[in-house]
Protein backbone atom coordinates (compact mmCIF):
# COMPACT_ATOMS: atom_id res chain seq x y z
CA UNK A 1 0.00 0.00 0.00
CA UNK A 2 2.99 2.32 0.27
CA UNK A 3 2.54 5.15 -2.22
CA UNK A 4 -1.10 4.35 -2.87
CA UNK A 5 -2.92 7.64 -3.32
CA UNK A 6 -3.45 10.54 -0.97
CA UNK A 7 -4.79 9.95 2.50
CA UNK A 8 -8.28 11.11 3.11
CA UNK A 9 -8.80 12.50 -0.38
CA UNK A 10 -11.90 10.53 -1.29
CA UNK A 11 -15.29 9.55 0.04
CA UNK A 12 -16.46 6.11 1.05
CA UNK A 13 -16.83 3.38 -1.59
CA UNK A 14 -20.18 1.75 -2.29
CA UNK A 15 -20.60 -1.01 0.38
CA UNK A 16 -22.09 -3.69 -1.90
CA UNK A 17 -20.94 -6.68 0.16
CA UNK A 18 -22.20 -5.09 3.37
CA UNK A 19 -25.62 -4.63 1.79
CA UNK A 20 -25.71 -8.23 0.61
CA UNK A 21 -24.75 -9.44 4.09
CA UNK A 22 -27.47 -7.30 5.70
CA UNK A 23 -30.05 -8.74 3.31
CA UNK A 24 -29.32 -12.24 4.62
CA UNK A 25 -31.84 -12.70 7.43
CA UNK A 26 -30.70 -16.21 8.43
CA UNK A 27 -28.88 -15.97 11.77
CA UNK A 28 -25.41 -17.45 12.08
CA UNK A 29 -26.48 -20.17 14.51
CA UNK A 30 -28.85 -21.56 11.88
CA UNK A 31 -25.96 -22.12 9.46
CA UNK A 32 -24.14 -25.37 10.34
CA UNK A 33 -20.81 -24.55 8.67
CA UNK A 34 -20.64 -20.99 10.02
CA UNK A 35 -21.65 -22.23 13.45
CA UNK A 36 -18.85 -24.80 13.25
CA UNK A 37 -16.35 -22.10 12.23
CA UNK A 38 -17.29 -19.94 15.21
CA UNK A 39 -16.88 -22.97 17.46
CA UNK A 40 -13.34 -23.42 16.14
CA UNK A 41 -12.52 -19.74 16.51
CA UNK A 42 -13.58 -19.66 20.16
CA UNK A 43 -10.46 -21.37 21.60
CA UNK A 44 -8.29 -19.25 19.30
CA UNK A 45 -9.77 -16.01 20.61
CA UNK A 46 -9.77 -17.29 24.18
CA UNK A 47 -6.10 -18.16 23.82
CA UNK A 48 -5.25 -14.48 23.30
CA UNK A 49 -6.67 -13.60 26.70
CA UNK A 50 -5.57 -16.80 28.44
CA UNK A 51 -1.90 -16.34 27.58
CA UNK A 52 -1.66 -12.78 28.89
CA UNK A 53 -4.44 -12.88 31.47
CA UNK A 54 -3.10 -16.08 33.05
CA UNK A 55 0.25 -14.42 33.61
CA UNK A 56 -1.13 -11.30 35.29
CA UNK A 57 -3.56 -13.27 37.45
CA UNK A 58 -0.83 -15.68 38.58
CA UNK A 59 1.54 -12.86 39.50
CA UNK A 60 -1.23 -10.92 41.21
CA UNK A 61 -2.34 -13.95 43.22
CA UNK A 62 1.15 -15.15 44.13
CA UNK A 63 2.21 -11.77 45.49
CA UNK A 64 -0.60 -12.08 48.04
CA UNK A 65 0.43 -15.56 49.26
CA UNK A 66 2.55 -15.36 52.45
CA UNK A 67 4.73 -18.32 51.44
CA UNK A 68 5.63 -16.63 48.13
CA UNK A 69 6.44 -13.37 49.92
CA UNK A 70 8.61 -15.20 52.42
CA UNK A 71 10.41 -17.34 49.83
CA UNK A 72 11.38 -14.35 47.66
CA UNK A 73 12.24 -12.12 50.60
CA UNK A 74 9.25 -9.78 50.27
CA UNK A 75 10.43 -8.00 47.09
CA UNK A 76 9.60 -4.31 46.86
CA UNK A 77 10.10 -1.41 44.46
CA UNK A 78 12.17 -2.11 41.32
CA UNK A 79 12.65 -5.82 42.10
CA UNK A 80 8.93 -6.35 42.46
CA UNK A 81 8.37 -4.40 39.28
CA UNK A 82 10.80 -6.42 37.16
CA UNK A 83 9.33 -9.72 38.37
CA UNK A 84 5.93 -8.69 37.02
CA UNK A 85 7.19 -6.84 33.93
CA UNK A 86 9.54 -9.54 32.59
CA UNK A 87 6.69 -11.19 30.62
CA UNK A 88 6.19 -8.08 28.46
CA UNK A 89 9.91 -7.69 27.90
CA UNK A 90 10.18 -11.23 26.57
CA UNK A 91 7.19 -10.78 24.27
CA UNK A 92 8.88 -7.82 22.55
CA UNK A 93 11.62 -10.10 21.19
CA UNK A 94 9.20 -11.88 18.85
CA UNK A 95 7.67 -8.79 17.24
CA UNK A 96 10.20 -8.27 14.39
CA UNK A 97 9.31 -11.73 13.04
CA UNK A 98 5.52 -11.38 13.04
CA UNK A 99 5.15 -9.94 9.56
CA UNK A 100 7.52 -12.40 7.92
CA UNK A 101 6.06 -15.46 9.65
CA UNK A 102 2.43 -14.52 8.95
CA UNK A 103 3.06 -13.72 5.30
CA UNK A 104 5.18 -16.79 4.61
CA UNK A 105 3.46 -19.51 6.63
CA UNK A 106 -0.09 -18.21 7.00
CA UNK A 107 -2.33 -17.75 10.01
CA UNK A 108 -2.78 -21.41 11.01
CA UNK A 109 0.91 -22.20 11.32
CA UNK A 110 1.61 -18.88 13.04
CA UNK A 111 -0.92 -19.80 15.72
CA UNK A 112 0.62 -23.25 16.05
CA UNK A 113 4.19 -21.94 16.30
CA UNK A 114 3.27 -19.33 18.88
CA UNK A 115 1.38 -21.91 20.94
CA UNK A 116 4.36 -24.29 20.96
CA UNK A 117 6.69 -21.53 22.14
CA UNK A 118 4.28 -20.58 24.93
CA UNK A 119 4.02 -24.20 26.03
CA UNK A 120 7.81 -24.45 26.24
CA UNK A 121 7.91 -21.30 28.36
CA UNK A 122 5.12 -22.59 30.57
CA UNK A 123 6.93 -25.91 31.09
CA UNK A 124 10.06 -24.07 32.16
CA UNK A 125 8.13 -21.84 34.58
CA UNK A 126 6.07 -24.64 36.05
CA UNK A 127 5.87 -28.18 34.67
CA UNK A 128 2.62 -28.91 32.77
CA UNK A 129 0.86 -25.73 33.95
CA UNK A 130 -0.19 -24.82 30.44
CA UNK A 131 0.14 -28.18 28.67
CA UNK A 132 -3.53 -28.04 27.72
CA UNK A 133 -2.70 -25.16 25.40
CA UNK A 134 -0.73 -27.54 23.18
CA UNK A 135 -3.72 -29.85 22.85
CA UNK A 136 -5.94 -26.91 21.92
CA UNK A 137 -3.37 -25.69 19.41
CA UNK A 138 -3.27 -29.12 17.74
CA UNK A 139 -7.05 -29.19 17.54
CA UNK A 140 -7.09 -25.73 15.99
CA UNK A 141 -4.45 -26.71 13.43
CA UNK A 142 -6.44 -29.77 12.28
CA UNK A 143 -9.79 -28.02 11.86
CA UNK A 144 -9.28 -24.25 11.65
CA UNK A 145 -9.30 -23.17 7.97
CA UNK A 146 -6.61 -20.95 6.54
CA UNK A 147 -7.44 -17.30 5.89
CA UNK A 148 -8.92 -16.98 2.38
CA UNK A 149 -7.15 -13.62 2.00
CA UNK A 150 -3.79 -15.21 2.68
CA UNK A 151 -4.61 -17.99 0.23
CA UNK A 152 -5.46 -15.41 -2.44
CA UNK A 153 -2.19 -13.63 -1.73
CA UNK A 154 -0.37 -16.94 -2.28
CA UNK A 155 -2.23 -17.52 -5.60
CA UNK A 156 -4.06 -20.48 -4.05
CA UNK A 157 -7.35 -19.10 -5.31
CA UNK A 158 -9.18 -22.41 -5.59
CA UNK A 159 -8.59 -23.13 -1.91
CA UNK A 160 -9.65 -19.59 -0.99
CA UNK A 161 -12.88 -19.92 -2.95
CA UNK A 162 -13.56 -23.32 -1.35
CA UNK A 163 -13.19 -21.83 2.15
CA UNK A 164 -15.65 -19.05 1.35
CA UNK A 165 -18.10 -21.51 -0.23
CA UNK A 166 -18.00 -23.78 2.81
CA UNK A 167 -18.32 -21.20 5.58
CA UNK A 168 -20.02 -18.20 3.95
CA UNK A 169 -22.10 -20.04 1.36
CA UNK A 170 -22.97 -23.20 3.31
CA UNK A 171 -21.63 -25.29 0.41
CA UNK A 172 -23.47 -23.39 -2.35
CA UNK A 173 -20.91 -22.73 -5.10
CA UNK A 174 -23.43 -20.53 -6.94
CA UNK A 175 -23.96 -18.20 -3.97
CA UNK A 176 -24.04 -14.61 -5.21
CA UNK A 177 -22.65 -13.38 -1.93
CA UNK A 178 -19.66 -15.73 -2.06
CA UNK A 179 -18.83 -14.85 -5.66
CA UNK A 180 -19.08 -11.13 -4.91
CA UNK A 181 -17.03 -11.46 -1.75
CA UNK A 182 -14.37 -13.48 -3.56
CA UNK A 183 -14.18 -10.92 -6.37
CA UNK A 184 -13.85 -8.11 -3.84
CA UNK A 185 -11.11 -9.87 -1.86
CA UNK A 186 -9.16 -10.68 -5.01
CA UNK A 187 -9.44 -7.21 -6.51
CA UNK A 188 -8.59 -5.42 -3.25
CA UNK A 189 -5.55 -7.54 -2.43
CA UNK A 190 -4.30 -7.21 -6.01
CA UNK A 191 -4.57 -3.40 -5.82
CA UNK A 192 -2.92 -3.33 -2.39
CA UNK A 193 0.06 -5.41 -3.47
CA UNK A 194 0.52 -3.41 -6.67
CA UNK A 195 1.19 -0.36 -4.51
CA UNK A 196 3.12 -2.16 -1.78
CA UNK A 197 6.77 -3.09 -1.47
CA UNK A 198 5.76 -5.47 1.33
CA UNK A 199 8.35 -4.00 3.66
CA UNK A 200 8.35 -2.17 6.97
CA UNK A 201 8.94 1.08 5.07
CA UNK A 202 5.39 0.84 3.66
CA UNK A 203 4.03 1.66 7.09
CA UNK A 204 5.23 5.26 6.84
CA UNK A 205 5.21 5.71 3.04
CA UNK A 206 2.01 7.77 2.79
CA UNK A 207 -0.01 10.13 4.97
CA UNK A 208 -2.71 7.46 5.31
CA UNK A 209 -0.23 4.83 6.43
CA UNK A 210 1.38 7.21 8.90
CA UNK A 211 -2.01 7.92 10.43
CA UNK A 212 -2.66 4.18 10.76
CA UNK A 213 0.73 3.83 12.43
CA UNK A 214 0.04 6.67 14.84
CA UNK A 215 -3.34 5.22 15.83
CA UNK A 216 -1.93 1.70 16.24
CA UNK A 217 1.01 2.82 18.36
CA UNK A 218 -1.12 5.02 20.58
CA UNK A 219 -3.76 2.29 20.92
CA UNK A 220 -0.99 -0.01 22.12
CA UNK A 221 -0.10 2.56 24.77
CA UNK A 222 -3.74 3.08 25.72
CA UNK A 223 -4.42 -0.62 26.32
CA UNK A 224 -1.60 -0.81 28.89
CA UNK A 225 -1.31 2.76 30.18
CA UNK A 226 -4.89 3.29 31.28
CA UNK A 227 -4.34 2.01 34.81
CA UNK A 228 -5.15 -1.65 34.15
CA UNK A 229 -1.70 -2.98 35.08
CA UNK A 230 -2.06 -1.36 38.49
CA UNK A 231 -5.06 -3.57 39.27
CA UNK A 232 -3.86 -6.64 37.34
CA UNK A 233 -0.49 -6.90 39.07
CA UNK A 234 -0.69 -4.95 42.34
CA UNK A 235 -4.18 -5.41 43.73
CA UNK A 236 -2.70 -6.73 46.97
CA UNK A 237 -0.61 -3.59 47.43
CA UNK A 238 -3.60 -1.34 46.74
CA UNK A 239 -5.67 -3.13 49.36
CA UNK A 240 -2.83 -3.00 51.87
CA UNK A 241 -2.58 0.77 51.40
CA UNK A 242 -6.14 1.19 52.75
CA UNK A 243 -5.55 -1.15 55.68
CA UNK A 244 -6.80 -4.42 54.13
CA UNK A 245 -3.72 -6.55 54.78
CA UNK A 246 -5.33 -9.91 55.52
CA UNK A 247 -4.15 -12.45 52.94
CA UNK A 248 -7.49 -14.32 52.79
CA UNK A 249 -9.41 -11.08 52.22
CA UNK A 250 -7.03 -10.09 49.42
CA UNK A 251 -7.45 -13.47 47.74
CA UNK A 252 -11.23 -13.21 47.98
CA UNK A 253 -11.22 -9.77 46.36
CA UNK A 254 -8.79 -10.99 43.68
CA UNK A 255 -10.96 -14.00 42.78
CA UNK A 256 -14.15 -11.93 42.86
CA UNK A 257 -12.58 -9.30 40.60
CA UNK A 258 -11.40 -11.98 38.15
CA UNK A 259 -14.90 -13.45 37.92
CA UNK A 260 -16.34 -9.97 37.50
CA UNK A 261 -13.89 -9.28 34.66
CA UNK A 262 -15.07 -12.44 32.91
CA UNK A 263 -18.69 -11.32 33.15
CA UNK A 264 -17.87 -7.81 31.93
CA UNK A 265 -15.64 -8.97 29.10
CA UNK A 266 -18.22 -11.47 27.83
CA UNK A 267 -21.10 -9.02 27.96
CA UNK A 268 -19.24 -6.16 26.31
CA UNK A 269 -17.96 -8.43 23.52
CA UNK A 270 -21.53 -8.73 22.24
CA UNK A 271 -21.76 -4.94 21.95
CA UNK A 272 -19.03 -4.75 19.30
CA UNK A 273 -21.53 -5.50 16.52
CA UNK A 274 -24.10 -3.04 17.87
CA UNK A 275 -22.33 0.28 18.37
CA UNK A 276 -19.97 2.46 16.36
CA UNK A 277 -16.27 2.20 17.15
CA UNK A 278 -15.70 5.86 18.00
CA UNK A 279 -18.70 5.87 20.32
CA UNK A 280 -17.38 2.83 22.19
CA UNK A 281 -13.86 4.21 22.51
CA UNK A 282 -15.14 7.57 23.73
CA UNK A 283 -17.47 5.86 26.21
CA UNK A 284 -14.51 3.75 27.38
CA UNK A 285 -12.04 6.59 27.90
CA UNK A 286 -14.51 9.03 29.45
CA UNK A 287 -15.84 6.44 31.90
CA UNK A 288 -12.29 5.35 32.80
CA UNK A 289 -11.33 8.92 33.59
CA UNK A 290 -14.41 9.29 35.79
CA UNK A 291 -13.58 6.05 37.62
CA UNK A 292 -9.95 7.03 38.17
CA UNK A 293 -10.80 10.51 39.48
CA UNK A 294 -13.34 9.01 41.88
CA UNK A 295 -10.92 6.26 42.89
CA UNK A 296 -8.14 8.79 43.56
CA UNK A 297 -10.41 10.78 45.86
CA UNK A 298 -11.63 7.73 47.80
CA UNK A 299 -8.09 6.36 48.01
CA UNK A 300 -6.82 9.61 49.53
CA UNK A 301 -9.61 9.59 52.14
CA UNK A 302 -9.05 5.91 52.95
CA UNK A 303 -5.29 6.34 53.41
CA UNK A 304 -5.79 9.47 55.48
CA UNK A 305 -8.14 7.55 57.75
CA UNK A 306 -5.67 4.71 58.12
CA UNK A 307 -2.76 7.03 58.93
CA UNK A 308 -4.82 8.95 61.50
CA UNK A 309 -5.78 5.77 63.31
CA UNK A 310 -9.45 6.23 62.50
CA UNK A 311 -10.22 3.97 59.52
CA UNK A 312 -12.65 5.53 57.06
CA UNK A 313 -14.84 2.52 56.25
CA UNK A 314 -16.93 4.42 53.74
CA UNK A 315 -13.80 5.43 51.80
CA UNK A 316 -12.50 1.84 51.98
CA UNK A 317 -15.71 0.49 50.49
CA UNK A 318 -15.72 3.21 47.85
CA UNK A 319 -12.14 2.37 46.87
CA UNK A 320 -12.97 -1.29 46.38
CA UNK A 321 -16.12 -0.31 44.47
CA UNK A 322 -14.14 1.82 42.00
CA UNK A 323 -11.63 -0.99 41.51
CA UNK A 324 -14.53 -3.22 40.44
CA UNK A 325 -16.12 -0.42 38.41
CA UNK A 326 -12.94 -0.18 36.35
CA UNK A 327 -13.46 -3.50 34.54
CA UNK A 328 -16.67 -2.78 32.57
CA UNK A 329 -15.35 0.64 31.56
CA UNK A 330 -12.03 -0.79 30.32
CA UNK A 331 -13.70 -3.64 28.43
CA UNK A 332 -15.89 -1.28 26.41
CA UNK A 333 -12.91 -0.24 24.29
CA UNK A 334 -9.70 -1.99 25.22
CA UNK A 335 -10.64 -5.66 25.11
CA UNK A 336 -12.65 -7.33 22.31
CA UNK A 337 -12.94 -4.14 20.26
CA UNK A 338 -9.21 -3.47 20.01
CA UNK A 339 -8.19 -6.24 17.60
CA UNK A 340 -11.43 -5.82 15.65
CA UNK A 341 -10.59 -2.16 15.14
CA UNK A 342 -6.98 -2.85 14.17
CA UNK A 343 -7.99 -5.44 11.58
CA UNK A 344 -10.48 -2.95 10.13
CA UNK A 345 -7.92 -0.16 10.17
CA UNK A 346 -5.11 -1.90 8.28
CA UNK A 347 -5.27 -3.20 4.69
CA UNK A 348 -4.34 -6.87 4.29
CA UNK A 349 -0.89 -6.30 2.77
CA UNK A 350 0.34 -4.40 5.84
CA UNK A 351 -1.94 -5.77 8.53
CA UNK A 352 0.47 -8.12 10.32
CA UNK A 353 3.24 -5.49 10.38
CA UNK A 354 0.86 -2.79 11.55
CA UNK A 355 -0.47 -4.92 14.37
CA UNK A 356 3.12 -5.81 15.29
CA UNK A 357 3.72 -2.12 16.06
CA UNK A 358 0.57 -2.07 18.17
CA UNK A 359 1.99 -5.02 20.08
CA UNK A 360 5.39 -3.35 20.38
CA UNK A 361 4.00 -0.19 21.96
CA UNK A 362 1.58 -2.21 24.06
CA UNK A 363 4.35 -4.43 25.41
CA UNK A 364 6.67 -1.48 26.03
CA UNK A 365 3.91 0.35 27.87
CA UNK A 366 3.04 -2.80 29.80
CA UNK A 367 6.67 -3.29 30.80
CA UNK A 368 7.12 0.33 31.84
CA UNK A 369 3.92 0.69 33.85
CA UNK A 370 4.25 -2.72 35.50
CA UNK A 371 7.83 -1.91 36.49
CA UNK A 372 7.09 1.63 37.68
CA UNK A 373 3.79 0.98 39.50
CA UNK A 374 5.25 -0.39 42.77
CA UNK A 375 7.87 2.38 42.80
CA UNK A 376 5.22 5.06 42.34
CA UNK A 377 2.90 3.61 44.99
CA UNK A 378 5.76 3.35 47.47
CA UNK A 379 7.10 6.87 46.92
CA UNK A 380 4.00 9.04 46.39
CA UNK A 381 1.18 6.78 47.59
CA UNK A 382 -2.31 7.72 46.28
CA UNK A 383 -0.90 10.65 44.31
CA UNK A 384 0.48 8.16 41.79
CA UNK A 385 -3.08 7.62 40.53
CA UNK A 386 -3.17 11.23 39.33
CA UNK A 387 -0.69 10.33 36.57
CA UNK A 388 -3.25 7.93 35.12
CA UNK A 389 -5.98 10.57 35.36
CA UNK A 390 -3.84 12.89 33.24
CA UNK A 391 -3.08 10.23 30.62
CA UNK A 392 -6.74 9.21 30.39
CA UNK A 393 -7.66 12.83 29.68
CA UNK A 394 -5.15 12.75 26.82
CA UNK A 395 -6.71 9.51 25.53
CA UNK A 396 -10.14 11.15 25.28
CA UNK A 397 -8.72 14.00 23.22
CA UNK A 398 -6.76 11.68 20.93
CA UNK A 399 -9.70 9.37 20.28
CA UNK A 400 -12.03 12.28 19.53
CA UNK A 401 -9.77 13.98 17.00
CA UNK A 402 -7.80 11.08 15.44
CA UNK A 403 -9.78 7.82 15.50
CA UNK A 404 -11.76 7.20 12.26
CA UNK A 405 -15.09 5.36 12.18
CA UNK A 406 -14.91 1.85 10.69
CA UNK A 407 -18.23 0.36 11.80
CA UNK A 408 -20.50 -1.46 9.35
CA UNK A 409 -18.04 -2.14 6.51
CA UNK A 410 -16.17 -5.20 5.30
CA UNK A 411 -12.38 -5.32 5.48
CA UNK A 412 -12.10 -4.76 1.73
CA UNK A 413 -14.43 -1.79 1.87
CA UNK A 414 -12.13 -0.27 4.52
CA UNK A 415 -8.85 -1.12 2.79
CA UNK A 416 -8.53 2.36 1.25
CA UNK A 417 -9.99 4.30 4.18
CA UNK A 418 -7.38 7.07 3.96
CA UNK A 419 -6.49 6.70 0.28
CA UNK A 420 -7.79 7.93 -3.07
CA UNK A 421 -11.40 6.94 -3.76
CA UNK A 422 -10.35 5.71 -7.20
CA UNK A 423 -8.63 2.74 -5.60
CA UNK A 424 -11.75 1.79 -3.66
CA UNK A 425 -13.91 2.24 -6.78
CA UNK A 426 -11.67 -0.16 -8.69
CA UNK A 427 -12.48 -2.91 -6.17
CA UNK A 428 -16.18 -1.99 -6.25
CA UNK A 429 -16.28 -2.40 -10.04
CA UNK A 430 -15.07 -5.99 -9.67
CA UNK A 431 -17.99 -6.70 -7.33
CA UNK A 432 -20.50 -4.93 -9.60
CA UNK A 433 -19.56 -7.24 -12.46
CA UNK A 434 -20.68 -10.17 -10.34
CA UNK A 435 -23.74 -8.65 -8.67
CA UNK A 436 -25.11 -6.45 -11.44
CA UNK A 437 -23.86 -8.09 -14.63
CA UNK A 438 -23.76 -11.66 -13.23
CA UNK A 439 -20.25 -12.29 -14.51
CA UNK A 440 -18.07 -14.96 -12.97
CA UNK A 441 -15.30 -13.35 -10.86
CA UNK A 442 -12.01 -13.50 -12.83
CA UNK A 443 -8.86 -14.93 -11.32
CA UNK A 444 -7.00 -11.74 -12.23
CA UNK A 445 -3.40 -10.91 -11.58
CA UNK A 446 -1.41 -13.25 -9.35
CA UNK A 447 -1.16 -11.38 -6.09
CA UNK A 448 2.27 -12.67 -5.21
CA UNK A 449 3.78 -11.54 -8.48
CA UNK A 450 2.57 -14.28 -10.81
CA UNK A 451 1.32 -13.95 -14.37
CA UNK A 452 -2.11 -12.75 -15.43
CA UNK A 453 -4.65 -15.49 -16.16
CA UNK A 454 -8.15 -15.27 -17.58
CA UNK A 455 -9.72 -18.43 -16.16
CA UNK A 456 -13.02 -18.13 -14.38
CA UNK A 457 -13.58 -19.24 -10.82
CA UNK A 458 -16.23 -21.71 -11.89
CA UNK A 459 -13.69 -23.47 -14.12
CA UNK A 460 -10.77 -23.21 -11.75
CA UNK A 461 -12.53 -24.67 -8.72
Amino acid sequence: MGGAGNAGSGSEADPIITRLANEDKVRWYRKPNLRYLYFLLFPTCMGIELTSGFDSQMINALQIVPSWISYFGDPQGPLKGIIAAAYSLGAILSLPFIGVVNDKFGRRWSIMGGSIIMVIGALIQGFSVNAGMYVVARLILGFLPESPRWLVQQDRVEEAFDVLVKYHGEGDRESEFVKAEFAQIQATISIELEHSKRSWADLIATAGMRRRMLISCMLGLFTQWSGNTLISYYLGDLLAMIGKSDSIFKQQINVANSCWQLVCGTFVAFLVTKFKRRHMYLACTISLLFVYISWTISMERAIAGKESGNPNNAANVATIFWIFAYSPCYNIGYNALTYTYLVELWPFAERSRGIAFFQLFGRLAGFFTTFVNPIGLKNVSWRYLISYCCFLAFEITFVYFIFPETFGRTLEELAFLFEDKALADEAVHAVEKVVVHHEEPPIGKGTSGGNVTTSEVGKEV
